[in-house]
């Protein structure tokens, strides 16, 4: 039985050193021998913006300026704005906004995002669909950058980059480490053929490829990308169209992994082809989104198991593990100007996010899940 737990607590640790670092070691080692270009050109297709909003008054007037400012052909461009039962100004800004005869407002009770895009899919007249939310601003070329990779017949979705502004806490500034160390894994995932899921606040699709979204959809950027991958296509990162957003605190964050993690789950269950050879990138999915959604669960499995490791080997992996979750609890109270506070920071958002991730595997998905993300807004997104 010892040699089990021993054997466990080895496998545990192998999987979780592998999830963290050993798989980025190995995407940059690939990626250096095989990508697959896009071929980009200076297309125009019809596009139609798909922009669901709940509750959006706070952010609604500058995201409609920001897509009015799209450096792309007017006659060429249908923008949505999909109400969802919003009991607040939303309504009332998007209707100034149609006096341009440039936006439309579509108004519906309610039944969450997925029943917003749905009704959006019906209305929209594009070839392209460009979904964005309320909060993020757009670069203004960042519509031509997305258009352009649909030159290249293989590809089905493309997906923007969102760049996160600097925080002014250590905390932020290490929610936004974790998603410079996403985005870098995009990035090469989709020079090896596509990735499994795009940026929910930027990012398009061919129309004929969409499907729609089954009631209670915790991840459309996922659920509508994975519909063109199995239809054949590729979906891939362009990291020249952008869209800018505010820094989140960890407790902000927690809430949108949850959510996130949770739609992974269901995504499973939407696509279970995922997990067989008909998803030919069926070796990045294992090793990224599932992956992830299994590390909790080997750190916890790692944790327990090293009691039933032999000395000399037993002290040091339980005092380490207690030094670094400890460091992790006890940022709390570590002032911001004390230099222990740029390690125990990282680590802090590292055990939350972890947490995360172990909550989403109890998550019943539901139509009311549409929650506000609360930032700390202040001064201009550029």
């Amino acid at each position: 039985m010892r040699a089990l737990l021993q054997a466990l607590f080895v496998a545990s640790v192998a999987f979780s050193v592998y999830t963290l670092a050993g798989y980025p070691l190995l995407l940059a080692l690939l990626t250096r021998f095989r990508t697959r270009p896009v071929r980009k050109s200076a297309v125009t297709k019809s596009v139609t913006v798909l922009l669901p909003v709940r509750n959006g008054e706070q952010w609604l007037r500058a995201k409609l300026e920001s897509l009015l400012a799209l450096q792309y052909p007017p006659a060429m461009l249908q923008i949505l704005v999909i109400s969802n039962g919003s009991n607040d100004d939303t309504d009332a800004i998007a209707q100034e906004f149609t006096r341009t005869g440039r936006v439309e407002l579509l108004r519906l009770a309610g039944g969450g995002k997925a029943a917003a895009l749905n009704a959006g899919l019906e209305r929209a007249r594009g070839e392209i669909l460009f979904l964005t939310d309320v909060r993020q601003s757009l670069e203004p070329e960042s519509l031509r950058h997305l258009v352009a990779c649909f030159a290249d017949e293989s590809v089905g979705a493309v997906s923007g980059e969102l760049v996160i502004r600097d925080g002014t806490t250590l905390e932020e500034l290490s929610v936004g480490l974790y998603w410079k160390y996403e985005k870098w894994l995009r990035k090469h995932e989709s020079q090896l053929d596509s990735v499994m899921g795009a940026t929910g606040c930027i990012y398009a699709m061919r129309r004929e490829l969409a499907r729609p979204l089954p009631p209670g959809t915790l991840v459309d950027d996922m659920f509508l990308p994975l519909a063109a991958f199995f239809a054949g296509y590729r979906v891939i990162l362009e990291d020249s169209a952008k869209a800018f957003d505010y820094p989140t605190a960890l407790d902000t964050e927690f809430r949108r992994k949850v959510r996130t993690q949770a739609g992974v789950y269901q995504i499973i269950r939407l696509y279970p082809q995922l997990l067989t050879p008909r998803n030919r990138m069926w070796f990045v999915f294992a090793s990224h989104k599932l992956a992830r959604l299994l590390l909790p669960f080997a750190l916890l499995l790692a944790a327990v198991t090293t009691f039933a490791l032999e000395e000399p080997w037993r002290t040091p992996a339980l005092l380490l593990q207690a030094l670094l979750y400890s460091a992790a609890l006890f940022d709390l109270w570590i002032p911001e100007e004390i230099s222990a506070k740029r390690i125990s920071a990282p680590l802090r958002s590292f055990v939350v996010l972890l947490a995360a991730a172990f909550c989403a595997a109890f998550v019943r998905p539901s139509e009311n899940v549409w929650k506000e993300t609360r930032v700390r807004a202040a001064g201009p997104l550029r």
